[in-house]
């Protein structure tokens, strides 16, 4: 009874000061962004503090520095010397997505200039519009979550520019943060299709599908869309009984992650087990090309490869699985830690 209420007290002591400057400094960018998506005069002014990351027909523009590639944040007197050289007016600037800030609050902007000639903005900025996939692959861990919400505002935006009602145009608020129908009063939301992508084992084994879409010799969790009123373990479930015919014994949630391929989808990863006894695989053609259980010694050697090896590679290799940025990475890479600390 006396040692639980010591051990807080002592914790409390050593961390407080630490976890007010964090969760402050998180509040106070979240309860600005919060602002800027409500207001459309505070917007406004965010515009000449901002920086942009610029698109054309949602093409991320990037700059290469060696080896590696950044997304350049372009304050806004650049943005507007910019726009003004390619004899576009200033106002072009509220087609501008909000999507996060800095530390400091120096608030991001997406802005697509996709009506403007492509190698014009190239020449002048000193970089290229990258294709969305290779972009994904070499960009750092910040700017890629930026550069993909602000292209998946963009797209929404692009595809929801009426009223599923009334036909009637509707109108997007500075921040990007919705649209609305004046004439219905309708008030229509960015959204993302949730997607559950699960990782199966019967104990020893995971199990690891392909379909015939993918780069040859990868495998990866299985996935699927969430039918509209399931709830995520009853997606889980009814998944990997219509595209392996396998009955999942028990689940749990891993993490989640947004992905913007084709569209943009929340991937909600899962753990899923089923009986031993019960492992036989029965594959969905129309879903899948290919689905097989895999030993710990197999996946092991796949996380160890690069992703999308040569050609000359193929033929000595069984398969490989996606790269680091993927969430299927991170669910075999659980798998494998959990299988080396489960007595066999």
């Amino acid at each position: 009874m006396v040692i639980v209420p010591v051990a807080c007290r002592v914790g409390y002591r050593k961390v407080p000061s630490l976890c007010y400057r964090f969760c402050s400094t998180y509040i106070r960018r979240m309860r600005y962004l919060s602002e800027l998506k409500e207001d459309d005069d505070a917007c406004r002014r965010a515009y000449n503090s901002g920086s942009f990351f610029l698109f054309h027909n949602l093409s991320p523009f990037l700059q290469q520095k060696g080896r590696t590639f950044l997304a350049p944040k372009i304050n806004a007197p650049e943005m507007k010397r910019i726009l003004m050289k390619l004899s576009q007016s200033e106002r072009q600037i509220e087609d501008s997505m909000l999507v996060g800030c800095s530390e400091e609050c120096t608030p991001y902007f997406a802005l697509d200039l996709g009506s403007l000639e492509r190698t014009a903005i190239e020449s002048e900025l000193g970089g290229s519009f990258a294709d969305s996939w290779k972009a994904y692959f070499r960009l750092e861990e910040e700017d890629t979550a930026l550069i993909f919400s602000g292209q998946a505002l963009l797209r929404w935006h692009h595809n929801n520019k009426y009223c599923g009602k009334t036909g009637q145009p509707t109108e997007k608020n500075l921040s990007g943060s919705k649209r609305v129908c004046h004439s219905s009063e309708i008030i229509y939301y960015p959204q993302m299709s949730p997607v559950v992508i699960t990782l199966v084992s019967d104990g020893s084994r995971c199990l690891l599908v392909r379909q015939a879409s993918f780069p040859k010799g990868m495998y990866t969790a299985l996935s699927g869309f969430c039918d509209v009123g399931e709830s995520l373990e009853e997606t889980v479930r009814r998944e990997v009984a219509e595209e392996v015919g396998l009955e999942v014994k028990s689940l749990w949630y891993s993490a989640s992650q947004h992905w913007p391929f084709p569209n943009s989808s929340l991937m909600i990863g899962c753990h899923a087990t089923v009986c031993p006894q019960q492992s036989k695989i029965s594959i969905n053609r129309q879903e899948l090309e290919a689905a097989k259980w895999f030993s710990l010694e197999e996946v092991e050697q796949a996380l160890g490869r690069a992703p999308k090896p040569s050609q000359e590679e193929y033929n000595s290799l069984s398969f490989w699985v996606p790269p680091k940025q993927a969430i299927a990475h991170r669910l075999i890479q659980e798998w494998v830690k959990k299988q080396a600390v489960t007595p066999a």
